[in-house]
């Protein structure tokens, strides 16, 4: 295999990101092989959710040693992502034109960057805002929990198998909004990582059969992003949270302009 050095400095600081963050900075992965590497939409999109389920993988087992998942929340939200990542898996299958899929994609990743950075900013008042209903109106409130996160789980579907991004900070704010008081902070990334893996991993075999996965780049990607999240991972105590969550929701709300004003590949 040929090192691509670029590609490899590229993983490692994404994976610094994600070891910073948890959550937020792995959103930029596919951005960078589109506008950087000039990759196409797809191909990125297909390569991207093969990196974002191989490097959560380590994490998922932690938190299931720690006992940090919600596993009732996890069905919950795979009863809504799983159906819709196989219905928007065989629409670009059924629907043939790559062209016209790579226009859309653009436009729409760089839309989900926006929510998401938006939904990052915002997470705590999110929070607030679901606690507040929860507290006031508890009966209809958890009333409305299953539904509404099977609901969740299907928008996050379409949005990681068409854009490759949401299941990570978009997810943790869904979630922070529907169990407010039965999730903590340990619990929320636990849930939040184990329903991705299982999406991702669905998603990403979709798009290698589609053709959309590149194992070259994607295999470079990862040999700089393990050192990268370890590096990240162990920083994360001494940074300040605060700042990194800002910078990160500034820069996924620029780099979501860039694609939605610049014409697709």
């Amino acid at each position: 295999m040929t090192l691509n050095w670029l590609n490899c400095i590229a993983g490692f600081g994404v994976g610094i990101l994600v070891g910073l963050t948890g959550v937020g900075g792995g959103s930029l992965m596919a951005p960078i092989m589109i506008l950087v590497f000039g990759t196409a939409p797809e191909t990125a999109v297909g390569t991207d959710l093969w990196f974002a389920g191989t490097t959560k993988v380590v994490g998922a087992w932690i938190h299931g040693q720690r006992g940090s998942i919600d596993k009732q929340i996890v069905v919950r939200m795979l009863w809504g992502s799983v159906p819709a990542a196989i219905l928007t898996l065989l629409w670009l299958w059924m629907s043939g034109s790559k062209q016209s899929h790579n226009q859309l994609m653009f436009q729409t990743l760089g839309a989900t960057l926006i929510i998401t950075s938006i939904a990052a900013a915002f997470r705590k008042r999110i929070h607030a805002y679901g606690a507040r209903m929860r507290g006031s109106r508890p009966i209809e409130f958890k009333r409305a929990q299953p539904v509404l996160t099977v609901l969740a789980g299907a928008l996050l579907g379409f949005l990681v198998t068409f854009t490759s991004i949401g299941a990570g900070a978009l997810g943790a704010v869904m979630l922070l909004y529907l169990y407010p008081i039965r999730l903590n902070a340990s619990t929320l990334v636990g849930t939040d990582i184990a329903h991705a893996i299982p999406l991702t991993f669905l998603a990403g075999i979709g798009h290698l059969l589609l053709g959309n996965v590149n194992m070259l780049l994607l295999a470079n990607l990862l040999i700089g992003s393990i050192p990268g999240i370890a590096l990240g991972s162990f920083a994360s105590t001494h940074a300040p949270d605060r700042i990194i969550r800002v910078a990160i929701s500034i820069m996924l709300a620029i780099v979501g302009l860039k694609m939605i004003t610049v014409t697709g590949h």
